[in-house]
């Protein structure tokens, strides 16, 4: 056993989850992570902004190039630290507890529950869509029913639906997980496919660009990779898991790595889509968002509008399910580590799910759901969540100027990439800060009104074990 394998001996505390996560179970933990509603509705805005069909598919490539030198320094360090945790741990380990404690903080506040929130709000509106009888009825008045065909209702009942399943353990959480991202993924795949086969090309890629040659200012372009790099989040979703997969030590490179490599290849395929289906000034006219439904509407036809909005509630099922299973393991770590009650460590009997954490987490979300203050805060999340996970990265650089690493796999080539990543971070952040201050203080504020609650929650548990 060399230095790294001693240290994580000391710090590591006996795991009580089943290992019972494959690599193939990873891997479609972080697909489903990664894509949510970004994709399907980015590359309009950067149609408007940017203008040219070749800067967005570069700026596609780059972030896909930016989310695999994160996954390879997040490799290393699951490789390093193999239990659950993610962030938490790592930034625990590498800069102390406080620091570490505001990474969860963050991810309970605002990181995990204010995205799952949003999330199901948006797969609410999409039912509604799909349902319109669901609308009608919402909209009758009176009646226990009306109240249940609300927004509200339908997405809570997505959310304590998945939450029962989580908390049912980790087998049955990942077979759900792979059937949804099997089905996300084969969705995007027909649609590429049909788009190949069957589309009527007259966009940017079919025919000539129409659109003016622009003078882009830098800021310009970083605003546009801002929305792009967004759309990668969740390349670091093995690392919250690490505690319950088989062989973690192996299976944690191959799942990251592979997982990411294939989210760049379906955004990257999806915006040939786009531009092959439409002009450049179509994709950029109003409305904007609906980018995947205008392409579909020109590709096949008015009907298709439906099959991408049932294709956009596969995908944010699939993205709350893997947030509903990743998120509670940091509190479920942070509980073990006693700076969050002990009480938030308690497993199921019979598959050792982190119920109280699980639980917890779904509480919150379902306050953020009812209270509609979920949007409120998803506006400042970015800011804060590219702060720790710079602050993650930067781990591997200061784990191994401490001699801690692990032979089964590093980071290659050292210390390059890391570097890199914390620079383009250094940008992102600095894009944020310009064009949304406000926000990125509310983020900040946020943050920091978790350094009273872990000043009292380890002054609580320290007078526990002392009693």
């Amino acid at each position: 056993m060399n230095q790294a394998s001693e240290t994580a001996a000391k710090v590591t505390p006996s795991p009580t989850l089943a290992r019972r996560v494959t690599a193939f179970g990873a891997a479609c933990l972080i697909v489903s992570n990664m894509i949510g509603s970004g994709i399907f509705g980015t590359t309009g805005f950067m149609a408007r902004d940017l203008g040219q069909p070749w800067l967005i598919l570069l700026l596609w490539a780059v972030g896909g190039m930016f989310a695999l030198f994160g996954a390879l320094c997040y490799a290393e360090l699951g490789t390093l630290m193999p239990r659950v945790g993610g962030e938490y741990v790592y930034i625990r380990e590498a800069f102390g507890p406080l620091l570490g404690f505001l990474s969860g903080w963050t991810s309970l506040t605002i990181g995990f529950s204010a995205a799952i929130a949003s999330s199901a709000h948006l797969f609410a509106i999409h039912v509604h869509e799909l349902f319109p009888g669901l609308a009608a009825q919402h909209s009758a008045a009176g009646g226990l029913l009306s109240v249940l065909c609300g927004r509200e209702s339908i997405a809570l009942i997505m959310v304590w639906t998945l939450t029962a399943v989580h908390a049912a353990g980790v087998g049955v959480g990942s077979v759900t997980q792979q059937i949804l991202t099997i089905m996300k993924v084969g969705a995007i795949g027909l649609l590429i496919g049909a788009a190949v086969f069957m589309g009527k090309a007259g966009g940017s890629v079919a025919v000539e660009a129409t659109a003016p040659v622009r003078t882009l200012g830098f800021s310009t372009i970083l605003a546009s990779f801002l929305f792009v790099s967004f759309s990668y989040t969740g390349f670091n979703a093995a690392g919250y898991i690490a505690g319950e997969m088989v062989n973690p030590r192996r299976s944690i490179p191959r799942a990251t790595l592979a997982a990411t490599c294939c989210v760049t290849a379906l955004y990257l395929a999806l915006n040939v889509v786009y531009l092959y289906a439409l002009p450049i000034d179509q994709l950029a006219a109003d409305p904007v968002a609906p980018v995947a439904h205008k392409t579909a509407m020109a590709l096949f036809g008015p009907s298709a509008g439906l099959w991408i909005t049932a294709l956009l509630t596969v995908s944010l099922l699939g993205a709350v399910s893997a947030m509903i299973w990743a998120g509670p393991r940091v509190y479920f770590a942070m509980a073990q580590d006693r700076v969050l009650p002990r009480f938030f460590a308690r497993t199921s009997s019979g598959q050792r799910a982190p119920v109280a954490s699980i639980v917890l987490q779904s509480v919150w979300i379902s306050v953020l759901v009812l209270s509609g203050r979920f949007e409120q805060l998803v506006t400042y999340t970015g800011f804060v969540l590219i702060v720790f996970t710079a602050l993650a990265i930067g781990a591997v650089l200061v784990l191994r100027q401490r001699g801690e690493t692990h032979e089964s796999y590093r980071v290659r080539p050292y210390p390059l990439i890391p570097i890199a990543f914390l620079v383009l971070s250094l940008g992102i952040l600095w894009a944020v800060v310009t064009i949304r201050p406000a926000e990125s203080f509310w983020g900040i504020a946020t943050v920091l009104l978790g350094v009273p609650v872990f000043f009292w929650t380890t002054r609580s548990t320290s007078s526990t074990r002392n009693a």
